[in-house]
């Protein structure tokens, strides 16, 4: 499910070239603060991967919601004892 989560979060990144820098920047709509910037394409998309998988991580740990992407809901919910 996490990969899954992972995959449909990449598909929806946005790329554009810096032409005066002569960089690659990314972007996921809906996932504030994940980005990341690079020399190429392909380092662009692994590093936005990377911020992507860091930023789920710290927001589970920190009990914080995370948006739902095409019904994969990675929000914990805790039940009443």
């Amino acid at each position: 499910m996490l990969t899954e989560y992972i995959q449909k979060a990449m598909g929806s990144a946005h790329y554009e070239i810096i032409e005066d820098e002569g960089t690659f920047w990314g972007e996921i709509p809906d996932f504030q603060g994940v980005w990341a910037k690079a020399e190429t394409l392909e380092k662009c998309r692994e590093s936005l991967r990377e911020a992507l998988e860091e930023w789920i991580v710290f927001r589970l740990k920190s009990n914080l919601e995370l948006p739902v992407i095409e019904k994969l809901d990675l929000n914990i919910i805790e039940q009443p004892a």
